[in-house]
C-alpha cells in the first residue's frame, strides 16, 4: 500500500507523458544518501520525493507500434533515394533499443547515477538522488528537485536570474557530455530542465543550479565518433572548411563519390556569410540571399550527399533541441562564439600530443647531420686511397660544393624542424620553450643564408 513507504501521495500527476506520470509525494522514513557522511558533507535527508509511474500495458502497445512501423520501414527501405541516405533498418533497431530503455526504470536509476557522477565536481548543477528502496523496473522514486521550469522566462526574470548566463551553462554542460562525459542526456525540452534559485541564510540570492531530470532517454558516444565531433569542433570554430570535410567522412555523413570540392566551396561560402552571426542576425537574414545560396549550388542540393548514421540521429536531434533552448533564453546566443573556446582547447590538446612526436623527428635529424661530416670524411679518405675510381675532373671542387651543399640542407633542416616544434609547443601553451626553439630556428635561417664555402 501507498501508506506504508509514503506519507503523503498526491493523486493529480505533476507531469504525464504516453509512457508514464510523476507524482509528488512525502517519504514515510527520510532518506539519507549513502556515503555523504564520508564525502565531508551533510545534505539534508530526503523527505519531498517525486514517484514515476509507468503506464499499465505500455509494452503491449510499444510492440504494437514497433510492428506497425516495421512495415511502414520495409516500404521505405525499397525507395531508392531513402535507402541510399539511411539504414532504415538499423534506426528502427535504435529507436526500439531508446524505447525499451525508457520503459526499463531500473536503466534509467542507472543513468541518472552516472550522470551524477559525471557532475558530481561541477558546480551549479544539480542531478536528483535515486531512493532505490522505493524505484523497480515500473516505479521510479526521486528526490524532488522541480524548480523554475527554464522556459518560464517572467519567473526567472523575477528571481534575479540573467537568462543568457543560464544559455551559456546549458550549452557547456552539453559540451562536456558530448566532449568529454561520452555520454548524453538525449531530451533537453523544457519538462526536464529547471532553473533552481539557491538562497543565502539572509534570504537574498546566492547563485542558482542548472537541475536535470528525466533520464529515461540518453545516448553514448563511441571513441570514433567523439574524434569526429571534435574535428567537427575545429572545422566550424576556426573557420577551416577542408576539417569540416574530413569531420563528415570521419562521421560517415557523406555518401560514397561526393564531390569533395564543390562541399568545400559551399562550406566555405557558408562560412563567409554566416560565421559568426548571433541567432538573431541569422533569423534576419533575407530569403533573396537565401534563394541565391540555394541557386549558387542548386548542383549540391539536388544531389544532396549526406545521409545521418543511426547512432547520430538523437544526438544531432539533442543539439538542435539544446540550440533552441539556448536562443529561447538568451536571442543573442552565439554559436561559434560558445564553439570556439572548446575548438582552441581541441587545438591545444592536438598540438600538446604532437609534442613529443615532433621532438623525436627533430632528435633523428639532428643525429643525421652529426652522421653527415663523417660519412663524408670516409667518402673523401676512399676516394685518397684509390679505392673509388674518380674519372672526372676537377672532383676536389665538386666534393667541396657538395660538402658544402650537405651543410646547408642540414642547417634547412634544423631550421625546419625547430620552427615546427616550436609552433606547436607554443599552441600547446608552453610558451618558454617555444622560445628556444623559435630562437634556435632564427639561428638556424640566418646560418643557411649567410655561410660561405
Amino acid at each position: 500500500a501507498l501508506t506504508d513507504r509514503f506519507a503523503s501521495f498526491e493523486r493529480t500527476p505533476l507531469a504525464a507523458a504516453s509512457l508514464g506520470q510523476v507524482h509528488r509525494a512525502r517519504l514515510q522514513k527520510p532518506w539519507r544518501p549513502p556515503g555523504a557522511m564520508d564525502a565531508g558533507n551533510t545534505p539534508a535527508p530526503i523527505t519531498e520525493v517525486v514517484v514515476k509511474i509507468q503506464r499499465p500495458g505500455i509494452e503491449a502497445i510499444i510492440d504494437t507500434d514497433m510492428r506497425a512501423l516495421r512495415t511502414v520501414a520495409g516500404w521505405a527501405d525499397r525507395y531508392p533515394p531513402i535507402k541510399r541516405r539511411a539504414n532504415v533498418p538499423a534506426i528502427l533497431e535504435e529507436i526500439g533499443r531508446v524505447l525499451e530503455e525508457e520503459i526499463d526504470y531500473v536503466a534509467e536509476a542507472a543513468n541518472v547515477e552516472k550522470f551524477k557522477q559525471n557532475f558530481r565536481e561541477r558546480p551549479g548543477v544539480r542531478v536528483p538522488y535515486v531512493i532505490p528502496e522505493d524505484s523497480t523496473r515500473r516505479v521510479l522514486t526521486l528526490e524532488d528537485v522541480y524548480a523554475i521550469k527554464i522556459t518560464d522566462y517572467d519567473e526567472i526574470k523575477a528571481a534575479g536570474i540573467d537568462r543568457a548566463e543560464i544559455a551559456e551553462r546549458l550549452f557547456d554542460t552539453y559540451m562536456q557530455q558530448v566532449f568529454y562525459d561520452s555520454f548524453v542526456h538525449a531530451d533537453p525540452h523544457p519538462g526536464n530542465l529547471f532553473v533552481n534559485p539557491v538562497a543565502h541564510r539572509d534570504g537574498a540570492l546566492d547563485g542558482w543550479e542548472l537541475t536535470f531530470v528525466d533520464f529515461g532517454m540518453t545516448t553514448r558516444v563511441s571513441s570514433d565518433t567523439r574524434e569526429g565531433l571534435i574535428e567537427l569542433a575545429i572545422g566550424m570554430g576556426t573557420r577551416d572548411s577542408s576539417r569540416l570535410i574530413n569531420s563528415y567522412q570521419m562521421l560517415g555523413i557523406l555518401l560514397p563519390g561526393a564531390d569533395l570540392e564543390r562541399i568545400r566551396e559551399a562550406e566555405d561560402r557558408v562560412f563567409d556569410r554566416f560565421w559568426g552571426k548571433s541567432m538573431t542576425e541569422l533569423r534576419d537574414i533575407s530569403y533573396e540571399e537565401m534563394r541565391e545560396l540555394s541557386r549558387e549550388f542548386r548542383d549540391v542540393l539536388y544531389e544532396m550527399p549526406f545521409q545521418v548514421p543511426q547512432d547520430l540521429i538523437l544526438l544531432f536531434r539533442t543539439i538542435a533541441i539544446l540550440s533552441g533552448m539556448c536562443t529561447g533564453l538568451n536571442p543573442k546566443f552565439n554559436f561559434w562564439e560558445s564553439l570556439s573556446p572548446y575548438a582552441q582547447q581541441f587545438v591545444a590538446r592536438e598540438a600538446g600530443s604532437n609534442i613529443d612526436r615532433w621532438i623525436d623527428e627533430l632528435l633523428k635529424i639532428l643525429q643525421t647531420i652529426a652522421q653527415t661530416p663523417g660519412r663524408i670524411n670516409r667518402l673523401l679518405d676512399k676516394v685518397e686511397a684509390g679505392e673509388i675510381e674518380v674519372r672526372a675532373p676537377q672532383v676536389s671542387d665538386q666534393v667541396s660544393r657538395l660538402e658544402f651543399a650537405v651543410r646547408r640542407l642540414g642547417g634547412a633542416l634544423v631550421f625546419a624542424a625547430l620552427l615546427t616544434s616550436g609552433t606547436q609547443v607554443y599552441l600547446a601553451g608552453r610558451i618558454e620553450l617555444a622560445a628556444v626553439l623559435l630562437s634556435g630556428a632564427l639561428i638556424a635561417l640566418g646560418w643557411v643564408i649567410f655561410s660561405r664555402e
